[in-house]
């Protein structure tokens, strides 16, 4: 598996397990993650599968997961 960095084509990553979350819209309108033999977690843009994936450290994403389960981005996505 090449290095994984930032801003790589996620068709760079040909062993990883994308997964999205069961709340996806049926326009395939969501963001996808997978975890990396490093640890590390690619995510996507599922509508533009090919293209970049960013990658963060579990910590980084332990952050954002508890950031979203106490409601800190709700305002994001409601009026």
């Amino acid at each position: 598996m090449p290095h994984a960095y930032n801003g790589m084509a996620a068709t760079d990553l040909p062993d990883a397990a994308w997964q999205k979350s069961r709340h996806s819209n049926s326009q395939g309108s969501c963001v996808e993650f997978a975890k990396l033999p490093g640890g590390e977690v690619a995510v996507r843009n599922s509508r533009f599968p090919e293209g970049p994936a960013l990658i963060y450290t579990p910590a980084e994403v332990e952050a954002m997961l508890l950031g979203v389960k106490d409601g800190e981005f709700d305002h994001l996505v409601r009026d």
